[in-house]
């Protein structure tokens, strides 16, 4: 058996194909031991570092940081007895010497392809990975060259040349004539025949949007080279033509344009590409979007004893060092709402509701790669202390980019705190698979009216949105009205709700 071990990249959640590659902890030639981390890997759910499947040498690293890989994959090779001396097997076991000659007759029957006028790889017609060719079903593969269409207004293209048995013999070459001196009017014909594109007939490779830009900035497209596909003039080329100097084609009485119009190039565009955690969060988005009926209340609450309740709590003994926060009174609110009003806590699942009897609350977090949100699981068993723990250590791992893929799967309600971006509220899409979401706003000071008097006091806003499918407007209400309730007056609620 090979001592050298491929590992292939390992299935890291349900459904999950693909892994982006963030980093190797590992170099060539390192010796690590079992378990240890060797490489960062991005999944549509989360950043994991995936351990070694087997002590020993690294020997090869197959793919480099940032490229993505299918599941199935050989990532790296690591030799397991690496004490043993050189390696003089290859990967599948058999030894060098025993690798059976390739016979005369079989490289005969090689065809190499040609350096000009090849397929790409995989292409209809070209030679596919693995010797095959690519067809289409139903159809053979390729015999003839492929022919391009003559653009319009363009000379048509040579004929084929024809079996040499019926192209009549050349004439022979008549003597060159002396040499007479070029008139300027043969000088100006000639230019005209070819362009500055090096293109005859005087036609020139331009988009019409580029052709509008060079009429508006006086440019000569026919005395411009283009640096485009097949050699068409882009709107770089008539901006750098606009910026310069005049040419000596033009007259001297014609003004260069006294401004250039703005570029708007691809040299002031970022192009990010779509994976990972943002492609996941971009599909789940739409497709709730479009499959659950969304409905969004609001509810400004005054929460000014809320706020003092935080207070009196950190000041306590056993709460210094615990992080208190007033998405812990949301939390506990939404937690003791469920209590009153299961059905707010259920999916929809075609022909019929599964309503659930424990919560995984989710928290969206915003983090470096995109929107995620991870559940705390069970979270209406908790105690408020074991609640602000997990909250604090949900965060902290969300923002350090160690969130697991079990830890975002399962949500069956979600916060969304969007107040810590200075925002009072919002209509948040719901989770696939959960019928509420609910957004807290911001909490400021304004003024209200209490006891009849107009004072400062800490409000916020609520948003709450439900699947219309299983929430209707009355128990949408109730739910979203006991939340502002609890956060009205924590500690009469805690004694009257528990």
């Amino acid at each position: 058996m090979s001592r050298i071990k491929e590992f292939n990249l390992p299935d890291l959640g349900e459904g999950l194909t693909e892994g982006e590659i963030l980093a190797w902890l590992v170099s060539e030639g390192d010796t690590i031991e079992l378990n240890q981390p060797i490489v960062e890997v991005e999944t549509a759910k989360a950043a994991v570092e995936i351990p070694a499947k087997w002590a020993g040498q690294v020997r090869s690293i197959f793919h480099p940081e940032g490229s993505t890989v299918e599941v199935g994959t050989p990532i790296i090779a690591i030799d397991t007895d690496p004490g043993a001396g050189p390696v003089e097997a290859s990967t599948t076991g058999a030894p060098a010497a025993d690798l059976p000659t390739p016979s005369a007759a079989s490289l005969a029957a090689v065809e190499i392809a040609p350096e000009e006028g090849m397929v790409e790889p995989g292409l209809i017609g070209g030679v596919a990975p693995g010797g095959r060719t690519a067809v289409l079903v139903g159809y053979g593969p390729r015999n003839a060259p492929a022919k391009r269409r003559p653009r319009k207004g363009a000379s048509p293209e040579r004929p084929a040349a024809t079996p040499a048995a019926s192209v009549p013999p050349a004439p022979a070459p008549a003597p060159a004539p002396a040499a007479t001196p070029v008139t300027a009017a043969a000088a100006v014909a000639a230019a005209t025949t070819v362009n500055g594109n090096g293109r005859p007939g005087g036609l020139v490779l331009a988009k019409p949007p580029v052709r509008k830009l060079a009429k508006d900035l006086g440019v000569d497209l026919g005395s411009l080279s283009g640096s485009g596909p097949l050699g068409s003039i882009t709107r770089e080329d008539v901006q750098r033509a606009a910026s310069g100097t005049a040419t000596a084609a033009e007259p001297p009485t014609v003004a260069a344009p006294a401004t250039s119009a703005a570029a708007f190039g691809a040299d002031r565009e970022q192009r990010i590409p779509v994976k990972g955690v943002r492609r996941l969060t971009a599909e789940n988005m739409s497709r709730s979007a479009f499959t659950a009926p969304h409905v969004t209340e609001f509810l400004t609450v005054d929460v000014t004893r809320a706020m003092k309740a935080l207070d009196r709590l950190r000041g306590r003994r056993e709460w210094r060092d615990v992080r208190v926060s007033p998405l812990l009174l949301v939390a506990k609110a939404v937690l003791l709402a469920v209590r009153r009003h299961p059905m707010v806590n259920s999916t929809w699942a075609g022909d019929e509701i599964v309503v659930k009897e424990y919560v995984n609350l989710g928290i969206a977090a915003a983090t470096e790669r995109g929107l995620i949100v991870p559940n705390i699981k069970d979270a209406g068993r908790l105690t408020l202390r074991e609640l602000a723990d997990a909250l604090t250590d949900l965060v902290q791992t969300a923002k350090a980019g160690r969130t697991s893929p079990a830890d975002m799967s399962g949500g069956t309600l979600t916060i969304t705190n969007v107040g810590v971006f200075g925002v009072d509220t919002g209509t948040p899409i719901l989770p696939p698979g959960e019928s509420a979401i609910l957004a807290f706003g911001a909490v400021r000071e304004m003024p209200w009216v209490h006891k009849g008097k107009v004072r400062p006091r800490q409000v916020t806003t609520l948003g709450l949105s439900f699947d219309h499918r299983i929430i209707d407007g009355e128990l949408g209400s109730k739910f979203l009205r006991d939340i502002g309730d609890f956060l009205a007056d924590p500690e009469a609620a805690l004694l009257a709700w528990t």
